[in-house]
């Protein structure tokens, strides 16, 4: 039974959406995903894909071993500064995995242990390379009904994959995107109008990164102690004048945008689900939509940023809901 978002209704202590959304990302919920996620880590492999133009993007195959084969091949996209080991992705490919579904979870350029890959800094309109993996991917698995779910800015690259991808010939059955952002400029805005936890926790994990892919590559980035001190909003200004060819922040804003009409040219069956209270991803934004027939869009009350929490043992209505979703559209044989 597909569950209905519309009626989730968490326990008392969990219904504030920065507890949703700071637990989502705990180490309380590692130690749940990891347990849960034991065998779809222990069966990975790894692939590097050729995703064109000389750009490699890494990602971990689970496949099935039983008799029957898999009902699908089920593409997981991470945020920004989180990976193919997030929680929330490790525990949706979990839930996939026992439902049949081969999992392929994809680090995006310069996330996970991947920086060493390409000589150039990721950023948020590299939609090309993604593409491209997909169509590698698929390439790999022919015979495999294909689908995609993405969270937050992979939320983003998701719809932004079902855009491209009748033109792409990429054939796909599903996708699904969690807190997809869909106003970039308004996300900014919201979190840096959110309490400082939250850019706390972005600008730290960014200039982690950042300073690794200097570290890599000196002569091609350039960032100073004083940029990654900076805020949000600087040091993004910083990074798309120095490193890419968008002229402003915010033309580079508005290259990833999916507010208002984007979303209406989808030829892709698609489902979209964020929550009201959304301190990040504003849910005005959604209401805003302009959606074709075969997209949904599904609005908790409750589960802040990719949280959906249901419980203290961690379990998350998103991850239901994503299974549920790839299901129905993949039925198997």
């Amino acid at each position: 039974m597909t569950p209905d978002p519309a009626r989730f209704l968490p326990p008392a202590p969990l219904r504030n959406a920065h507890v949703q959304s700071v637990l989502a990302s705990s180490r309380l919920r590692r130690f749940a995903a990891r347990r849960r996620a034991a065998a779809l880590k222990a069966g990975a492999r790894e692939l590097v894909l050729d995703a064109g133009q000389g750009v490699r993007l890494q990602g971990w195959l689970t496949s099935q071993t039983g008799p029957a084969s898999a009902r699908g091949l089920a593409v997981l996209l991470h945020g920004w500064e989180g990976s193919a080991d997030s929680n929330y992705v490790l525990l949706t490919g979990a839930r996939l995995f026992a439902a049949g579904f081969d999992v392929f979870r994809l680090n995006l350029r310069d996330h996970g242990d991947t920086h060493a890959l390409n000589r150039g800094l990721f950023h948020s309109c590299r939609i090309d390379e993604v593409v491209g993996a997909v169509v590698a991917l698929a390439r790999l698995a022919p015979h495999r009904a294909l689908c995609i779910a993405g969270f937050s800015l992979g939320g983003n690259f998701a719809l932004r994959v079902a855009l491209r991808a009748p033109d792409a010939g990429i054939a796909l059955r599903h996708v699904v995107a969690v807190c997809p952002v869909v106003d970039p400029e308004a996300g900014l805005a919201a979190i840096e109008s959110a309490p400082w936890f939250y850019r706390h926790y972005f600008l730290r994990k960014w200039g982690r990164s950042l300073r690794r892919k200097q570290a890599l590559f000196p002569e091609d980035i350039s960032f100073s102690e004083a940029d990654l001190r900076a805020g949000l909003r600087d040091l993004t200004r910083a990074m798309v004048e120095r490193h890419t060819d968008f002229g402003s922040l915010e033309a580079y804003l508005a290259g990833y945008s999916l507010a208002g009409d984007c979303l209406a040219g989808l030829r892709v069956p698609t489902s979209i689900l964020t929550a009201e209270d959304d301190p990040i991803i504003p849910v005005e934004g959604f209401r805003a939509l302009r959606l074709p027939p075969q997209a949904q869009l599904a609005i908790a009350p409750f589960g802040g940023h990719c949280g959906f929490l249901s419980g203290l043992t961690m379990d998350g209505l998103a991850e239901d809901w994503i299974c549920a979703q790839l299901a129905r559209a993949c039925p198997g044989d």
